[in-house]
């Protein structure tokens, strides 16, 4: 009902909506010109302000649009430029033709970034500190997902936590995966079921660029966005342009290396008269499992991964635009023994098969001059058949399926000093997970204990969520000074259908943001937000850890309340730039209390080896707190450094397992460094390093008590390099690349063996030494 409700809502909206917007006044001509350094600069966007005109310039930097009569602002800009902005009137029309020369912005401070306030602006006239990860730092990376980038942000660790089957966590300002919001497009559609191996199933080919927003978000985006938010961003199709990457590589060292290829390709393709765009990718992926010590059970799982997807858009008139994007991932993948055998005739077997459909409906409508209505309606579907089993039982086999959804409208009132966004919202799902034999944990309220019921063919899970919420933020910009506030009211439920349990709160979220020095080289920002966490089904509570000895079960205490946080940030930048020669140093103070945390309260194991994680409310609450140092430098145009170095604790109030309050497998310390150098305008060499500090990391394998045992990890440092050289041609442009990611194989060293292992003692690098080489073609550089 929920569906068809908002799919009716939507179209209902739009077919009111599209005859008022077929209108348009008489056209004319613009014919024009980009360039940069004195040459033609191709596909730069060409918009003019408040309508749905656009195009992009062409290979050789020249581009047509049809203009409405009367007075409007063109706005030119390409990544890596500043911005332009042109008055046009009868008389520059009348002239014929207009040539644009494009400033450089080497430190992209003028790059335009949309997360942070949900409107589009300028980096360094954003409220808080974004930063953006665009496609091309992807590739230099050679990034084969998403995943693989994120640890080359300030504040972001990436994190392996499974020896099985890789499922993955992204670790923000020291806080756990939950606690960060994944947006696609702008949307809350990345459900728990999802993000278990979400990060690495979406691929880095079809991403335009991430954004990444540290601190609390809940004012703009709701639940989980304690910790921050990351925003994937897909093409948009505003040029005809191609590319095509063959790459493959052999992870691991010796006679354990096994291969890892992928095939990508991307197309976007725009109408003459730019009312059509289309752009479509496509991904593949084969990696073997990878055995790092020989004990016949898999370190890193083995991957199929293939992905399919668009976006289209139209503009049925010159103040409409209507985008529709849309992306299908299939992926096989399994960790554990016996690769060539049945899951069930595995010692250990931990293995899943996905198929995951998302798509994103928009129209928007420049109602009046720097005035504009958005609707949208976008909607996940996941399913998931999967095995978690060890010693060959039959029972293991189950199956989820997840479906979310966000629907919304939004306004936006840009009145010079002063802008206004307001609008309502409507997130939820439905999460069922069944198993074909079970063996369930149940509370009883008499014993007040948790106990054990053998329930074969039995659903785990079926949660049914909702979130509806009004939001509202006022900017006002006096000169120097930008002060932001934004309210959010959210009213959630979460039935869970097998209990009957039914739990629903309302919840104001607020923010409150101050920027000095919009128009200095020092700026100066400080931010308030509160956000919250409601007590649902969580991605680890989709995973379960297997072994011989040992199976965890998650599940919430039946008195499990909402988690609230308030979080407090203060940064202080610098921007230098003389000449050639660009600075730019960032130190950005993060502070977070959360009231009523959620933590685990770990069981003894029964007689099968089955342990139950109940998570409770930590009554004492917990702080993080910490520091987060960034520079980039180029010193010339033929080099870029940059780097980040992160300093923090994560703890509790109270002692919880171990008799430990800080966080586990939370480093106090990490970071990164990144060096470009482009020798030859053919030739680019990028060197980068990840350093991940010591952490406490649980153990339960066979060497520790029944109760476990905490250990102390060694310190990483993960350096790599690569090497890309690019042929021009009449028929393409040719890239040829090769690297060694990990070149010093700086990897765990002490993994646990045989089919008793604990497969989440695992820490450190996601891989091992990592030979890369791989061929691209393209019709741009």
């Amino acid at each position: 009902m929920q569906k068809h409700f908002i799919l009716t809502l939507f179209l209902g909206l739009l077919a009111f909506g599209l005859p008022t917007l077929a209108n348009k006044p008489p056209m004319i001509t613009l014919n024009g010109h980009v360039k940069a350094k004195g040459e033609p600069l191709p596909f730069a966007s060409v918009q003019i302000k408040s309508t749905s005109i656009g195009t992009a310039s062409d290979a050789d930097g020249d581009y047509q649009l049809e203009v409405p009569e009367g007075t409007h602002q063109l706005r030119i800009q390409a990544l890596g430029y500043k911005p332009a902005e042109i008055t046009l009137d009868a008389a520059v029309l009348a002239a014929g033709r207009l040539v644009v020369e494009l400033e450089e912005d080497a430190l992209r401070l003028e790059q335009v970034v949309v997360t942070a306030d949900r409107d589009a602006r300028s980096r360094k006239g954003s409220s808080v500190i974004v930063n953006a990860l665009s496609n091309d730092l992807l590739t230099s990376l050679q990034s084969t997902s998403l995943s693989e980038g994120l640890s080359y942000c300030p504040g972001l660790r990436m994190e392996n936590t499974c020896g099985n089957c890789g499922s993955n966590q992204l670790r923000m300002n020291g806080l756990d995966g939950p606690y960060s919001q994944v947006l696609i497009n702008g949307r809350a559609v990345f459900s728990g079921l999802a993000s278990v191996y979400g990060l690495e199933l979406l691929p880095a080919n079809m991403i335009d660029r991430v954004e990444v927003v540290r601190g609390g978000g809940s004012a703009l985006y709701g639940s989980n966005a304690i910790a921050g938010t990351v925003n994937v961003i897909t093409r948009e199709p505003v040029s005809n342009r191609y590319e095509v990457q063959m790459q493959t590589a052999m992870v691991g060292v010796g006679g354990n290396a096994q291969p890892d290829h992928t095939l990508q390709f991307n197309t976007t393709l725009a109408s003459e008269n730019s009312k059509h765009g289309l752009a479509l990718y496509g991904f593949h992926r084969q990696r073997s499992p990878y055995d790092a010590n020989d004990d016949g059970f898999s370190e890193l799982s083995q991957i199929d991964n293939t992905t399919m997807g668009m976006h289209y858009s139209v503009k049925p008139g010159y103040k409409s635009k209507i985008t529709a994007d849309f992306f299908h991932i299939s992926e096989q993948r399994r960790g554990g023994d016996a690769f060539d055998q049945p899951l069930h005739e595995s010692q250990i077997a931990e293995a899943t098969e996905h198929l995951i459909n998302s798509g994103n409906l928009a129209w928007h409508w420049f109602t009046a001059p720097d005035q504009e209505l958005s609707v949208y309606a976008a909607g996940q579907s996941v399913n998931r058949d999967s095995y978690y089993g060890a010693s060959r039982a039959l029972d293991a086999y189950g199956r989820t399926s997840d479906f979310s959804y966000s629907a919304g409208s939004q306004y936006k009132i840009l009145q010079g000093s002063n802008n206004l966004i307001f609008g309502a919202e409507v997130n939820g799902g439905r999460l069922e997970d069944a198993k074909l034999g079970y063996r369930n944990f149940v509370y009883d309220a008499a014993t007040e204990e948790v106990v054990e019921e053998v329930v074969p063919g039995t659903a785990v899970s079926d949660q049914l969520s909702t979130v509806g919420g009004l939001f509202a933020q006022w900017e006002r910009r006096m000169g120097n000074f930008s002060l932001s506030a934004g309210l959010r009211g959210d009213y959630y439920s979460i039935r869970d259908e097998l209990s009957g349990s039914d739990l629903s709160n309302g919840v104001l979220s607020p923010r409150l943001n101050l920027l000095y020095g919009l128009n200095n080289d020092v700026q100066a920002r400080i931010s308030y937000a509160k956000g919250y966490r409601a007590p649902q089904v969580f991605d680890e509570d989709l995973h379960i850890e297997t072994s011989q000895a040992r199976q965890v079960v998650h599940l919430n205490d039946p008195n499990l309340e909402q988690e609230t946080s308030h979080s407090y940030m203060a940064s202080l930048s610098y921007q230098l730039q003389r000449g050639t020669s660009s600075l730019e140093l960032l130190s950005e103070f993060f502070y977070t209390d959360l009231q009523n945390p959620f933590a685990n309260e770990i069981g003894a194991p029964d007689a099968n080896g089955r342990v139950a994680y109940t998570r409770v409310n930590e009554e004492e609450g917990a702080k993080v707190q910490g520091v987060n140092l960034e520079a980039t430098w180029l010193p010339s145009a033929k080099w870029r450094l940059n780097g980040s170095f992160t300093l923090q604790q994560s703890t509790y109030g109270a002692a919880q397992d171990f008799d430990e309050k800080r966080f586990l497998r939370t480093p106090d310390h990490y970071g990164y460094a990144a060096i470009q150098w482009n020798p030859l305008e053919q030739l680019t060499l990028n060197t980068n390093a990840t350093y991940t500090g010591s952490m406490l990391v649980p153990y339960f394998g066979p060497l520790a008590s029944e109760d476990g045992e905490l250990r102390s990890s060694e310190d990483f440092f993960d350096w790599s390099l690569n090497l890309k050289y690019h042929i021009r041609t009449r028929v393409g442009n040719f890239h040829i690349f090769a690297g060694v990611k990990n070149f010093l194989n700086s990897y765990q060293s002490d993994f646990d063996r045989g089919g008793e292992r604990d497969p989440g003692y695992i820490y450190g690098p996601t891989a091992p030494r990592t030979i890369q080489v791989g061929l691209k073609i393209n019709n741009f550089l």
